[in-house]
């Protein structure tokens, strides 16, 4: 269903913050990131439930694995917890956030509210991979609804991730280089990532006497 609500931009300005977003609070049980974050199945092989989760999504809503995994590494690099760095006032009083982005996708606050009414994610958790391949999907599936760019064209999709459908729609993005940047480069990860799992799936794929519950999903 189309939302009636704005086109929402789901995150925070560029310019390196993706790599500089520090964890913030008190310590938390999470996977740390991946050792090796240029290769799939390595990422994969550390943390084998994040490839049934992004199955799961790409089943539900369309969105390749390895483009939700590109998209997670631009802008979290796979920490669960990380928010943009405060500003400082003054030079060096911690002050406010430039954003509300959180989490593995970096989702701002409303579009993430969208996504719980949406797609009845009521008690989804920005901190939990399983819900942010899910939203990416889900955001990704709209961006098709809404401007026909397909789901096998990671560059334009997050163009349309980064500015929200209706900044996409307008061409925002045109008079923003670094956003164009970094678009190019979610294409890149994510076609370096297919060919990667291309050569390995099998390994994170139930097959064989023990593919039934409770040995497999």
């Amino acid at each position: 269903m189309q939302s009636t609500r704005r086109s929402v931009s789901l995150f925070r300005p560029l310019g390196g913050l993706s790599l500089a977003a520090m964890l913030t609070g008190c310590a938390v049980l999470a996977p740390a990131p991946p050792a090796n974050q240029e290769n799939i199945c390595e990422i994969f092989r550390e943390q084998p439930r994040w490839y049934d989760y992004a199955q799961d999504s790409q089943e539900k809503w369309g969105t390749p694995i390895a483009t939700q995994m590109a998209f997670i590494q631009r802008e979290s690099s796979f920490r669960s917890h990380v928010k943009p760095p405060r500003r400082r006032l003054l030079g060096f009083i911690p002050w406010t956030r430039p954003s509300s982005a959180y989490g593995y996708a970096q989702a701002q606050d409303p579009v993430w509210e969208e996504y719980e009414d949406d797609a009845g994610r009521l008690f989804a958790r920005r901190t939990h991979m399983k819900h942010a391949t899910d939203f990416i999907g889900w955001y990704n599936a709209r961006t098709h609804r809404l401007t026909g760019v397909s789901l096998h064209n990671p560059e334009h999709l997050y163009l349309a991730y980064h500015e929200g459908q209706g900044g996409y729609q307008r061409g925002s993005y045109r008079a923003r280089p670094a956003v164009r940047r970094a678009a190019r480069q979610v294409a890149r990860s994510a076609s370096r990532y297919r060919g990667q799992l291309a050569a390995c799936e099998e390994e994170f794929q139930c097959d064989g006497l023990l593919a039934f519950w409770p040995f497999c999903r």
